[in-house]
């Protein structure tokens, strides 16, 4: 989910309505029997515990996409960082031009990571891609002219930086999927109906905390899946280390 704030409102609005309208059928109905009352709250209980299940694995994989982003921050940083001292290797002409790319190739991938205009993103992309065929060039050139083993190693390097920007492309694309959205929902709207259904006193305040809660959690899984919108975000701080070295 792209706004975790808008899932917050949705959520509690929507659990909320779930309670009350559980609490109104109650009012209407003929009060439940107590001999009832004991497996409504079996069945009460089981979804309660479902939906808490379901709540801390959908937590789970937030937090694991989420380490995932920093990992991939932090290879990143280590494959220009690399690269940028096996540039030695290539003639002086070529180790020069490699240097300045990577300069400005690494200030592109820090605005990779702090923007949040889709705009921005799009222009940090093309130019992304600019420069890397542009790296590819400079470090593949010598390679071809004059095959060696020591100018093997800075091309294998510079095939490092290269992939390392994809699998983070990949890992920030990684979300969790719609379906799983809907199913939390749905049980957790579930749950809510039955919260109401069973409160043998009709109190909208305490209707009002079990919605909270849930609402709540699901914005903080939100927040941590959305590596742009939320405010659980991944630092390109390996980078920003890296940068201010070249200076």
């Amino acid at each position: 989910m792209k706004y975790p704030f808008l899932i917050l409102v949705i959520a509690f609005f929507l659990l909320w309505l779930a309670a009350w309208v559980g609490g109104r059928l109650n009012k209407r109905a003929d009060a439940m029997p107590e001999d009832e009352r004991a497996d409504f709250g079996v069945v009460q209980g089981a979804t309660l515990t479902l939906l808490g299940l379901i709540i801390g694995f959908s937590f789970s994989m937030a937090i694991g996409r989420y380490d995932q982003r920093k990992t991939y921050e932090e290879a990143e940083a280590n494959a220009i960082g690399t690269e940028y001292a096996r540039a030695d290797l290539l003639p002086p002409a070529e180790a020069a031009r490699v240097r300045e790319l990577l300069r400005k190739y690494t200030d592109l991938r820090i605005e990779f990571y702090v923007t949040r205009d889709p705009d921005d993103l799009g222009k940090i992309n093309a130019e992304t891609a600019g420069i890397q065929n542009e790296l590819w060039a400079a470090a593949s050139r010598p390679a071809m002219a004059q095959p060696s083993p020591v100018i093997a190693l800075a091309v294998g390097g510079m095939n490092d930086v290269l992939n390392s920007q994809g699998y983070t492309q990949a890992a920030w694309l990684n979300r969790i999927p719609g379906a799983a959205w809907i199913l939390m929902f749905a049980i957790a709207i579930f749950c809510n109906g039955l919260l109401g259904y069973g409160s043998r006193k009709f109190a909208m305040k305490l209707l009002v905390i079990l919605p909270l809660v849930v609402a709540v959690s699901f914005f903080l899984i939100a927040d941590i899946d959305s590596p742009r919108r939320g405010i659980i975000r991944v630092h390109p701080q390996n980078l920003d280390s890296l940068r201010s070295s070249f200076q």
